[in-house]
């Protein structure tokens, strides 16, 4: 074999590596919710994947991807880099999307056809050759988020001098399906790494709660609220497993089973 031609097969391989390794996924809904789509190849006519104008939020792994509004990569296109984007209205593409495809690694893209800056993805793809294992998970806890509360406002009878006390509430927004983040380490302060994984709170309403103190009665205009019926979820799994003697935890969207798959390292693996 001449070394030309040894030199051609080593960067075919190279490039199928590094094409094999970009992925892009679309989901219907903001935050990654409702059915997706994934592929790590161009994409001409999304309506052939029965996904064209249904994207509302996307994750990139590895390189750049153009994400067009017509088919065949015309109209009005936005280049993507690797991280989570949890509503594409904010680039005027939701439900827009029709063509995708990535860039090579040496395209030359001016700044304004970039995305705002995603947040950071945590890569849980086996990679080429890496062996993998089974590590017993050691505990699980669900922590509960509540989507939101409906209020209105009602005209009512009360009684004067009373004390209104403010209820808030919190929620937990899980980011992205399968893995939020990976931590290694036992304790305080011993933490190795942390990729990924942040999870946003957010204030919920009011109620209104009132003291009967006096006898003399207004009307005046109360806020009610409820919580809407089949809200209330896990919103993300706390999840912790040993591997080697080394303490791991991590985020995850979904429950998981009595084991989690990871590398020679304890890294999760999906």
């Amino acid at each position: 074999m001449t070394k030309f031609l040894k030199t051609a097969i080593s960067l075919a391989a190279v490039l199928i590596g590094t094409h094999a390794s970009a992925q892009i996924t679309f989901y219907e809904h903001d935050n990654f919710q409702g059915q997706s789509f994934s592929t790590d190849r161009s994409v001409n006519e999304l309506e052939r994947r029965g996904f064209n104008d249904r994207a509302s939020s996307a994750v990139v792994f590895g390189g750049r991807w153009e994400v067009c509004e017509d088919n065949r990569f015309s109209g009005r296109c936005v280049v993507l880099r690797p991280g989570r984007y949890n509503s594409l209205q904010v680039m005027d593409l939701n439900d827009r999307v029709s063509s995708t495809r990535p860039l090579a690694r040496n395209a030359r893209i001016s700044d304004n056809r970039y995305a705002p800056e995603p947040v950071p993805v945590y890569d849980d793809r086996r990679r080429p050759e890496e062996r993998l294992y089974q590590a017993d998970i050691s505990s699980v806890r669900a922590v509960v988020g509540n989507d939101g509360q409906r209020c209105w406002m009602e005209r009512e009878q009360v009684v004067q001098n009373q004390d209104n006390n403010k209820v808030g509430g919190a929620i937990a927004g899980a980011l992205i399906g399968g893995i939020l983040g990976h931590q290694v380490g036992g304790g305080a302060g011993k933490d190795l790494a942390t990729v990924g994984g942040a999870v946003a709170g957010a204030a919920v309403g009011s109620n209104l709660a009132r003291n009967s103190g006096g006898q003399q009665v207004s009307t005046q205009e109360v806020q009610r609220c409820v919580n809407e019926p089949g809200q209330v979820r896990a919103a993300y799994w706390d999840v912790r497993y040993n591997f080697k003697g080394q303490e791991h935890r991590i985020q995850m969207t979904r429950a998981p089973g009595p084991s989690i798959t990871v590398n020679a390292q304890g890294e999760p693996r999906n």
